[in-house]
């Protein structure tokens, strides 16, 4: 039931980016790190393994973005490896499609919490992280 109702909400959001902006999950998610990893620019394989997608996967969709003008790669000179960089047009779309990710996440989700329910959840959340800091010790 939780998976299935993330999915749907998360599906709506994701459907609301795209026709308000044109991005995608993944653009949306390689733009957002870049800019809150990486202020910007990080190397492609810190990007890989901050989003948990193979090599390939990666290059290909930074290919597409790359044609768009979202983002550009060079390589490291001093180093073996590409540092993939927003571009002004990255930086814009992301700061176009940040704004109706919150109010696709508030019309989708928290507008339909009650009280009860933010109080259950912060609850649950105390629980978990108490637990996860005994386990811890």
């Amino acid at each position: 039931m939780w998976k299935s109702s993330y999915k749907n909400i998360f599906g709506r959001v994701v459907k609301d980016m795209f026709e308000k902006t044109g991005l995608s999950e993944g653009d949306f998610g390689i733009l957002d790190r870049l800019d809150l990893y990486g202020k910007g620019k990080l190397r492609q394989q810190e990007l890989a393994d901050s989003l948990d997608w193979t090599k390939s996967r990666l290059s290909h969709h930074l290919t597409r973005m790359e044609k768009r003008g979202l983002i550009l790669r060079e390589s490291i000179e001093t180093e073996r490896g590409v540092q993939v960089i927003t571009t002004s047009a990255g930086k814009s779309a992301l700061d176009d499609a940040r704004p109706v990710v919150s109010m696709a996440i508030r019309k989708y989700f928290l507008d339909l919490l009650t009280e009860q329910d933010i109080e259950s959840i912060a609850n649950l959340a105390e629980r978990i992280k108490a637990k996860s800091s005994l386990a811890g010790s």
